[in-house]
């Protein structure tokens, strides 16, 4: 079955998804999966994430994690965007962006990809 949204981005009518620059699935590649049916599915390609630390990221500062806070929060505060919140998961390791700031007195490092200047610091 070919579904109607399918088909316009197949005819072009619908452009394809394009992630902005400070999305984690920037430059994600899409893929297609041909199902058993003839259905061709296109899905994202698997992104992995970096290892933490140099030389993937470098390090602008750290921040001590108080009752309460939020992640986006704290994205917003030292790197000018709510949205970047998934590079501080990257940079520490996280799976659950929830595990970052449930321990408070947890020391999160506040990175930003070499190369990449740093937002603004709080």
């Amino acid at each position: 079955m070919n579904y109607p949204l399918q088909a316009m981005i197949q005819l072009g009518v619908v452009p394809p998804v394009i992630f902005p620059t400070d999305s984690r699935y920037y430059g994600s590649k899409v893929q297609q999966y041909a199902a058993p049916n003839g259905q061709v599915i296109p899905y994202l390609a698997r992104r992995i994430a970096p290892q933490p630390g140099s030389p993937n990221f470098a390090t602008i500062n750290q921040y001590t994690v108080k009752q309460g806070d939020r992640l986006d929060v704290i994205a917003a505060k030292y790197l000018g965007d709510p949205i970047m919140a998934w590079l501080i998961c990257d940079a520490n390791g996280a799976m659950r962006p929830s595990d970052l700031v449930a321990t408070p007195g947890t020391v999160l490092s506040i990175t930003t990809p070499q190369g990449i200047p740093g937002g603004m610091s709080a």
